[in-house]
Order: structure tokens, then sequence, then C-alpha cells
């Protein structure tokens, strides 16, 4: 039995992604791989295959609770498609959302183009945390398909036009039968790809796609608090429609930079704080840094290694302008590695104090390794100087 693709590996889709994601990844890969747009290659004919199967599975959220549950065996007993199979209805409730650039609808006037929504399109720019903390705007570059300047977007070398699709007579689908003509099927026209017209004399500059490169710079603004990964949408900036239809959007997804203090926690920020074992035992002020300079800590007398104290209200906004988070200090206490002669005396009479021993200062490493061998080997009833 052959083993079948993951959906979401099919579309190229996270787990987590919405309706209109699955929607959009559908559109992407079945405008791709239609048969109508590949006519004779059998690797696209499956690849659209896998994607139909797909977009009805990851469409309707309780056959894909259940796939996300169970796999591909959750879905046994449920009511698959085979896209040679479909029923006629089947195919337009699928199909009319998705191809809306494509096949066309009924009711247009021959060789019309119906009027379709562009596709969106991403991007990414990259802030810090402080531009978290108070939101900012970033300047973006991208490249879009446009509406050809030298045509506009007919196609057509300028000084012509279009002329109505001899094969579907301006429809944009034909009527395709099947089964020794017990059922009919409505599909793409081959000729025109549903645009119900064609060009004679393709535009020098895109070929007679009706579409250019087109680079733009716009400034986009990123609220306070988004999180690494969001995106903020930019409504228009996307592709231009078929047939005059409106542009889709702009989707930039915001990447924060790394901290050299602080780490994130939902709306909290979190910083490792360091001091000294006197200030531990004794209480102290301490200074810490924040996002916007620098900050006072209380130490309380006593403060143990790993306690945690919370600094109020300087964390992160809430996106959704509610609270602000806090900046949470754990504290390290750090051992220092040399003493001068002063500390060391006052740190043996304060152990002294607590009657607790300590090794004696004159002892290297090595007098106190043969010390040690020696009662060992005394313990088990052997001689220092016996071999």
């Amino acid at each position: 039995m052959a083993v079948k693709r993951d959906y979401y590996e099919i579309l190229e889709l996270d787990r987590s992604a919405s309706p209109e994601d699955v929607k959009r990844a559908y559109r992407r890969a079945a405008l791709k791989f239609h048969p109508d747009k590949n006519p004779g290659n059998k690797e696209a004919e499956i690849r659209f295959k896998e994607c139909s199967e797909a977009y009805e599975v990851l469409s309707d959220s309780e056959k894909r609770s259940r796939y996300d549950q169970y796999g591909h065996e959750g879905l046994r007993g449920t009511t698959m498609h085979d896209y040679q199979h479909m029923q006629y209805e089947d195919i337009f409730s699928v199909f009319n959302d998705i191809f809306s650039g494509m096949g066309g609808g009924g009711g247009r006037g021959p060789g019309t183009r119906r009027a379709n929504r562009g596709y969106d399109l991403e991007t990414v720019t990259e802030i810090t945390l402080r531009d978290v903390a108070r939101g900012c705007e970033r300047e973006v570059e991208f490249t879009r398909q446009d509406v050809c300047k030298t045509c506009g977007g007919t196609g057509a070398k300028p000084g012509t036009k279009r002329k109505i699709c001899s094969t579907c007579g301006g429809r944009g689908q034909v009527v395709q039968r099947g089964f020794g003509g017990m059922f009919q099927m409505v599909g793409t026209c081959p000729s025109c790809m549903g645009q119900g017209s064609t060009v004679d004399k393709p535009c020098p500059d895109c070929g007679g796609s009706g579409r250019a490169a087109l680079n733009r710079k716009i400034v986009v603004k990123i609220p306070a608090g988004i999180h690494d990964g969001q995106a903020v949408r930019v409504r228009g900036e996307g592709e231009p429609g078929e047939g005059g239809g409106n542009h889709g959007d702009l989707h930039v997804y915001v990447k924060v930079k790394e901290h050299p203090f602080f780490q994130r926690r939902d709306d909290d920020l979190l910083v490792e704080v360091p001091i000294s074992l006197a200030q531990a035992a004794l209480g102290a002020d301490v200074e810490i840094p924040t996002l916007f300079g620098k900050s006072t800590l209380h130490v309380a007398p006593g403060t143990q290694p790993g306690q945690v104290l919370h600094v109020k209200g300087l964390g992160l906004p809430d996106l959704r302008g509610g609270r602000t988070g806090d900046l949470i200090a754990a504290i390290t206490v750090e051992v220092p590695r040399k003493l001068n002669k002063k500390q060391e005396q006052l740190l043996r009479e304060f152990a002294a104090t607590e009657e607790h021993a300590v090794l004696p200062a004159q002892k290297s490493f090595f007098d106190k390794l043969k010390d040690y061998l020696v009662g060992t080997q005394e313990a088990d009833g052997v001689t220092a100087d016996k071999k």
C-alpha cells in the first residue's frame, strides 16, 4: 500500500495554519498543478489530486480535527472525493472559490474576464525588543507582479486588442463528456485558460501576460507588544486581481532579534542578576539593566541563589493594549575566586562563629591530596611507605 504524504506538507503549511491560510495555500498549489495548465503531465495531475484531497480535509474543521489527532487512520470511514469522480456540485463548491482566476463564472459576456481578488504576498522584517516595547515603523522592500504599464494589463500589443476565444466562444469554459456520454463536466478552456479571450500580438514588455515585475518600498507600522513570528497585514499591497479585481494583501512577518540581557516569556522579561556573597547576606540595592536604561533592584538580606524578584511594569506591553508585563530578575550569587588577606581573614573569623570547618590556607591541593591518601591507606591497614 502506498504511503500517503502529510496533508500539511503537501500544501506547505504549519499545523497552526488558519482556514484562510489553507485556502491561500491550496489556491497557489492548485493553480500551479491544474491539468488544464499542464496538459499531458502525469506528475502534475498526481500533485493536483494530492492538493485537492489535502484541501478537502484541512478545510473541513471536523475532518481536520480527526486528522490532527489520528492522522490518515482517523479519516477511515469518511467520504473522500476523487478528482476524476467528483460530482458536478462538488467540483464547483470546492473550486469556484479557489479557481476564481481560472474558470470564470456563469453569466459573463463573451470575451470578458471575471474580476477576482489578487494573490497575497509575504515578506519579513527584523526588529529589537526595544521596538517591541514602544512599537516602531519599518521600511520594507518587495517585488510583486503588477499590471503591465505598456499594455494596461490586457496582454495585447499597444494598438491591438484581445479577441474572443474561438474554442469556448468567450465563455472561458468548455464541456467535457465522460463515461460514454453518461455525464458531462464543465472545465476551464485550455486555449484561453478561462479568460474568454486570446491575444494575437502579445505585448513586447510582458509577453502577453499583462503583468510585469514592480519593485515596491513602503513603510509599515509595527504595533507594540508584537511577538516573534507574528505578521502585520498591509491591505492592498499584494498582487492585482484578474479582470480589474482588487489587490491582495501584503503580510509582513516580524522577526525579533535576540537581546544580550533579556529573554521574553509572554509579556515578561527575564534577566539574570549576579550579586556578591555579602550583598546576598546583608542586602543591597543593585543596579540592573532595563530596555530603556538602568533601574535599581532592592535585594533583601538573606536572599538565596536562584531566588526570583519581580519589578512591576518593566516588561513588555500586551499586544491588545492591556497590562504591561514585569521584569523578572533571577538572582545568582557569585563566589569570589580570589581573596586578599584581609578578606580571607574576615571570612575565616565568620566561619569560626558558625563553627563551620574550613581548609587551612597554607596547604596546597597536593598536600591535601597526600593527607587524604595516607588516611585512606591507614584505614585499610596499609602503611604509607608500603608498596
